[in-house]
């Protein structure tokens, strides 16, 4: 039995479908995998990336109020958050795009039906 993703205080509905985007669908995963992790495949989703959100998951699942973050605390979680970020984006950016994957598959189709030369 699964435990719902809103269950856990500070996670709310809408963070929850950003969440089962991602493939994230019950309070055990999200505790399993932990925030960084979370947060990662919540972007990779194509769900907005936001600092506040970032840190009060981490706060959500420490079972403490997202306001509570402060100081010393918040100034490392901003790091994280953008490492985070530009570890993502530095993947997006060495991987085919959509429009080269999509050209690629249209090529081998019609490569395969004998319209164009194979390669």
């Amino acid at each position: 039995m699964s435990t719902s993703l809103t269950s856990i205080k500070g996670i709310g509905p809408a963070t929850a479908e950003g969440f089962m985007r991602a493939g994230i669908t019950s309070a055990e995963d999200l505790r399993e995998i932990g925030a960084d992790a979370a947060y990662a495949a919540w972007i990779e989703a194509g769900n907005p990336a936001h600092f506040i959100g970032y840190y009060a998951l981490h706060m959500a699942l420490q079972g403490r109020p997202w306001n509570d973050c402060r100081g010393a605390e918040k100034a490392a979680f901003r790091n994280k958050f953008d490492a985070l970020k530009a570890r993502i984006a530095a993947e997006d950016s060495s991987a085919p795009s959509a429009k080269e994957k999509g050209r690629a598959r249209l090529d081998a189709a019609l490569s395969e039906i004998g319209l164009i030369a194979k390669r």
